[in-house]
């Protein structure tokens, strides 16, 4: 399977931006959230046996305040994490939206490169490990579709040995809206393990405390963004909040 982590350049203002205008966080610190997950993630890719490929994006696809060379700072995270690059494909992303540009990528390579499966992984899943992608990989040979299910109706993973029609496939609820299309198009759908995305609130608290525990059963899953975490003093509230310790 080839693994696809679709990566933004980590600026303020364009990660996590929903993040910043709905909890404590500064648009600062869910920027070094965005690395230190993204660095997790490419670490458990690389583990796995898929092959990875990380999916910039294309200059012209950021807004006009956002001035920044993707590939390389796609690059420098993926060395932060890997080191050595060289079993690490870059591809640019095309299209105008985020469901085209997903799509554009998953069916150039099941039908131009005739890859068996595609597996999209995103890069706010930092909890995930290589027995999880490599369980999804297997899945792929008795569906057509694998999901794994993720916070707040989001998907973390969406796997392919057949195209969908993407047009607005990741319309909210994503998890919902990815089986309809896989189901209108005949295909057989089968889920994965969920994970949780810091993309949202809920989702990052699910992450600080599981990998907080994951720390103590001496596991890495997310040992990345779960420094980060500490070293922002962040902790989960009992109204299930972000707060700071």
């Amino acid at each position: 399977m080839i693994v696809v982590v679709p990566v933004d350049p980590p600026r303020e203002g364009l990660v996590l931006s929903s993040l910043a205008d709905r909890t404590v966080l500064t648009e600062a610190e869910v920027r070094e959230l965005y690395e230190a997950s993204v660095v997790d993630v490419v670490r458990a890719v690389a583990a796995s046996g898929g092959d990875l490929l990380v999916n910039y994006r294309d200059e012209d696809t950021l807004p006009d305040s956002i001035a920044a060379d993707p590939e390389a700072e796609a690059r420098e995270l993926a060395t932060a994490a890997l080191g050595d690059l060289e079993d690490v494909r870059f591809e640019r992303q095309v299209g105008s939206t985020r469901s085209a540009r997903i799509g554009n990528t998953v069916t150039h390579l099941l039908e131009r490169e005739e890859a068996t499966s595609v597996g999209v992984l995103e890069p706010t899943a930092p909890l995930v490990v290589r027995t999880e992608i490599d369980g999804a990989a297997m899945s792929l040979r008795r569906h057509d579709v694998v999901l794994g299910p993720s916070s707040g109706g989001r998907t973390y993973f969406a796997g392919f040995s057949e195209p969908i029609d993407f047009a607005d496939a990741h319309a909210v609820p994503e998890l919902t809206t990815l089986a309809e299309r896989a189901d209108a198009d005949g295909l057989d759908v089968g889920f994965a393990p969920a994970v949780p995305t810091i993309a949202i609130e809920s989702g990052l608290c699910a992450t600080i405390a599981g990998g907080r525990a994951r720390a103590v059963a001496d596991r890495s899953q997310g040992a990345t963004t779960t420094a980060i975490a500490d070293d922002l003093g962040l902790r989960v509230g009992e109204g299930g909040r972000i707060e700071r310790e």
